[in-house]
């Protein structure tokens, strides 16, 4: 080796065994298989790597229990991230709660509040956005390992893991654009996840970039009830011709469902065949928008990606490693289906 292996984020990448599995050996040997175990210590022996036995013991001190914090669980899309975040804990020795607050803010104080009489080794949040109580969540970071996903908390200087929203509005208007009319962009006026306003940003900079004129459609709501503010708001707009193409991209695919249904009462067909009348588009492949009719047009969020960056985040800051990109973004992938 031309340079000590200095942590074990290094010894995994050197020995070829997957961080958890080695994290769970130094937690307990006993806890992986004689043949797993007997390379991580071949591999000990070959790099001469020794762990930090001083914050190895440290940690033993703690409860071993992770918080995992969403806004809300009965969403498809935190669900998903949420089991992946809680899948990889579990492989690595942790023991995940799942906590959801609802879209309230009190309630993602008092979990917070909750968490601390757990002496949890670390957390894992999706905060509420705009919503969340800031100082609340800095001050409990002073004391337990955190970090954030989904939705950026900016200048309290957490790890943070999620989408490249910017990315995602950008990618879709351009396919868009290339294949039918230019779209108008449908949105909450007050949204609840400071990701739909890096969305919108997203939209204006790419139909700018292609000369068109950005055109954005801001529907009254507010919370968590996308669906029913996607078809209310949609039917409004709908009925005072706001849409001046045929052509939508909503904000998110929640949005997209709702404004689906409007579609559906008021006889209009979604597609781009010859029989339809408006193409409709969302964005973060939510697990039911395969299903819905006809399937919708999206941009997909990269699950891996965001919940194995977080989960390594937060076992290295739980070591003491410095942290280099505190900020990763992870871009999207275009899913193309009937709806546009």
């Amino acid at each position: 080796m031309e340079s000590k292996i200095r942590n074990m984020e290094e010894f995994a990448a050197a020995s070829g065994i997957s961080r958890p599995t080695i994290s769970k050996y130094f937690n307990d040997p006993d806890s992986v298989r004689n043949s797993t175990r007997e390379k991580i210590e071949d591999a000990l022996k070959t790099y001469d790597y020794r762990p930090n036995v001083y914050a190895m013991n440290q940690n033993r001190k703690l409860t071993r229990n992770v918080g995992i914090v969403v806004p809300s669980l009965s969403d498809p899309f935190f669900s998903e991230i949420a089991r992946n975040v809680e899948r990889r804990c579990i492989n690595a020795g942790y023991r995940p709660t799942l906590f959801s607050s609802h879209g309230n803010t009190e309630q993602e104080i008092e979990i917070l509040e909750n968490l601390l009489s757990m002496k949890p080794t670390g957390l894992l949040i999706a905060p509420l956005g705009r919503r969340s109580d800031v100082a609340a969540i800095e001050k409990f970071s002073k004391d337990v390992p955190t970090v954030l996903f989904d939705s950026l908390l900016a200048d309290i200087g957490l790890t943070f893991s999620g989408s490249d929203n910017f990315q995602f509005g950008r990618m879709i208007v351009e396919y868009l654009c290339r294949t039918g009319e230019p779209p108008c962009f449908f949105e909450m006026k007050n949204p609840s996840n400071p990701n739909a306003n890096k969305r919108r940003e997203g939209y204006i900079a790419a139909m700018e970039a292609l000369g068109h004129e950005p055109r954005v459609v801001s529907v009254a709501g507010e919370g968590w009830n996308f669906e029913e503010i996607g078809r209310d708001g949609g039917f409004e707009a709908i009925d005072r011709k706001a849409f001046s193409t045929n052509t939508v991209l909503c904000s998110n695919d929640r949005l997209a469902i709702g404004l689906l249904a409007a579609c559906f009462e008021r006889d209009m067909v979604v597609g781009h065949g010859e029989n339809c009348s408006i193409r409709v588009a969302g964005m973060d492949d939510h697990p039911f928008s395969e299903f819905t009719c006809p399937p919708l047009t999206t941009i997909a969020q990269d699950y891996e990606s965001i919940s194995r960056y977080a989960v390594d985040s937060l076992f290295n800051s739980i070591e003491g490693v410095e942290i280099a990109e505190k900020v990763s973004l992870f871009e999207g992938k275009l899913i193309m289906r009937r709806s546009a």
